[in-house]
């Protein structure tokens, strides 16, 4: 008998903040830093919390290079991101569509 599905939720997707940087990536393009947290309108520190925790659940890939004399930052989502990103987003459709557990 299959659960709830609740239990497919992703705990590193549970904030809204991790949810949007995921939602805002794919894995075939690069963002960099300051754009996506630009475009999810929220700070440098909130951030990278967010970009450390999906990265140590393997969700993200982190590029570090320069342009001209400046750091930069670019992030990838990984093919495991992506699939999480999949489950969990039916987790939530399924659980807002009172979908009960089937047998």
């Amino acid at each position: 008998m299959a659960g709830h599905p609740r239990h497919d939720l992703d705990d590193a997707l549970l904030t809204p903040l991790r949810f949007s940087v995921m939602a805002a990536l794919r894995s075939d393009v690069e963002i960099d830093f300051s754009s996506l947290r630009d475009l999810l309108e929220t700070d440098d520190s909130a951030l990278s919390k967010a970009i450390s925790t999906l990265k140590t659940a393997g969700y993200l890939m982190v590029r570090k290079g320069y342009v001209g004399n400046r750091p930069r930052t670019w992030l990838t989502a990984t093919p495991a991101g992506s699939a999480a990103m999949e489950i969990h987003i039916a987790a939530l459709q399924a659980i807002a569509a009172g979908v009960p557990p089937t047998a």
